[in-house]
């Protein structure tokens, strides 16, 4: 197993888990595009494209840090572009940048439901439209969208429903681009964390250092998406991948350095499926 020469386009992977994701892949000498809208140091955010590119070539990797706000599709084809040019080709791409606000239908203004629409669907849209034409050229091209199963309950929309249409969307393309690119051998996925992930929207929106404390680190969804990469496209494709489980079949048996500071249960994420929280004797509690 390794990326070493292969070329990643990550959206928003300027810090969590896309950042996670591309130092992962650095370490087998991977390049790395980093296309994301924070250049400068934001103050409750943590680092930039640049920050990023540094440490994805003290990790062992060639970075490519650009500018990019996946909403604009001139911005989206330039950055793209600016791949081939430097690394002459792309094997991954990882849709990564979201949007987040669980706020109720009449608690959500129309300006945050198109923000949250226009990052978390059509952005993935765009950027893997954008990206498939020199996919087909890869020798193991794959889509990753950091995205949920399609998990229809209720329960999943009657607290956010903006917030899950949107991020739903994202999971669509999933489902529909996996068959539509089987013939070219590109394998489109999805993959999720089975507990919450200690990142920025954490710290931030959901629930500060309590809930970071019981969230695992973002390497866990990074180990995974490593094997979902290293697996063949043309027979890894339109799945729903949630991180545990794929590595248990990875054979991966414990977990505990991906969360050293937590004591008991685990805050689980939303949007999975009680199926899943069955396969595992990992112990959680409701997310909030």
């Amino acid at each position: 197993m390794s990326l070493k020469g292969k070329t990643l386009f990550i959206s928003g992977g300027s810090r969590g888990i896309g950042l996670a994701i591309a130092l992962r892949a650095a370490r087998d000498g991977a390049n790395v595009t980093i296309a994301a809208k924070t250049a400068e140091p934001h103050p409750k955010l943590p680092g930039t494209i640049y920050t990023a590119a540094q440490e994805i070539e003290a990790a062992g990797g060639a970075a490519l840090p650009v500018m990019c706000d996946i909403r604009e599709e001139a911005q989206v084809v330039a950055a793209v572009a600016e791949t081939m040019a430097r690394f002459g080709g792309i094997d991954i791409c990882v849709n990564n940048a979201s949007a987040i606000q669980l706020t109720g239908t009449l608690e959500t203004d129309m300006k945050r439901f198109d923000l949250m629409h226009q990052i978390n669907t059509r952005g993935p849209f765009l950027v893997s439209k954008t990206c498939i034409p020199h996919l087909k050229n890869a020798a193991n091209p794959h889509i990753l969208n950091l995205a949920p199963p399609l998990d229809m309950e209720a329960k999943w929309f009657k607290g956010h429903v903006a917030y899950t249409m949107a991020k739903f969307g994202m999971s669509m393309c999933t489902l529909g681009m996996s068959a539509e690119f089987a013939k070219d051998g590109i394998a489109v996925n999805s993959l999720w964390p089975l507990t919450a992930i200690d990142t920025a929207a954490i710290r931030n929106l959901l629930g500060g250092d309590r809930l970071a404390a019981i969230s695992r680190s973002p390497e866990i969804m990074a180990d995974a998406a490593y094997a979902i990469f290293n697996r063949p496209s043309r027979s890894t494709t339109g799945n729903f991948f949630i991180d545990e489980l794929l590595l248990r079949e990875e054979g991966v048996d414990d977990f505990s350095r991906y969360a050293p500071g937590a004591n008991g249960a685990l805050a689980g994420d939303f949007f999975v499926p009680d199926e899943a929280f069955a396969a595992t004797d990992t112990k959680v509690v409701p997310l909030g």
